[in-house]
């Protein structure tokens, strides 16, 4: 086979195996994700409810004590009530959901969970507070569950169909 053969050949295995890496990613991505939220959450509630700071206040702790992967979020949502004075917390969480999905890699429900919270969070008294933030952390945890099986299911199974597609193609080729 001629060098150039063999370059197109590495080329191709190489781009489908990249391919294969990068679907697998989302997996991973997902997992480190709702452990970064549940721990955001738990600064979060922590701010509220024993150093009883103002929401935004305690959002912007949120997003300097937390993983910045994560916590960036709940600064977006603190500039949104600072910037929309009528807005509701539940309209700041709205605002973010499409970032959860894009970059964070979550499915739509671990989004519906933080929705979910985002609805409750600011409208009661401390002890509902707390209640609505174990729910949430308590949903977090099995979303996590789930993500963690799917991740062992597939993340390798994308991988090795990555490569072995590039193999495949390589060998219909030639």
């Amino acid at each position: 086979m001629s060098f150039v053969k063999i370059i197109g050949c590495l080329m191709i295995i190489f781009s489908s195996s990249i391919l294969g890496f990068n679907y697998s990613r989302v997996y991973t991505e997902r997992v480190v994700g709702l452990i970064n939220m549940q721990q955001c959450l738990q600064i979060l509630q922590t701010e509220i409810m024993y150093a009883a700071n103002p929401l935004p206040e305690a959002l912007k702790e949120v997003f300097n004590k937390g993983n910045k992967k994560v916590s960036y979020v709940f600064n977006e949502i603190g500039k949104y009530l600072i910037y929309n004075k009528n807005a509701s917390v539940y309209e700041g969480f709205v605002a973010i959901s499409t970032e959860l999905k894009n970059k964070l890699c979550f499915k739509d429900e671990d989004i519906e969970i933080i929705l979910s919270f985002g609805r409750s969070l600011g409208i009661s008294n401390r002890l509902d507070q707390e209640k609505y933030f174990k729910i949430a952390l308590l949903q977090l945890q099995n979303q996590q569950k789930e993500a963690e099986e799917e991740k062992k299911k597939n993340s390798k199974m994308y991988k090795s169909l990555g490569v072995l597609v590039g193999f495949g193609i390589v060998l219909a080729l030639y």
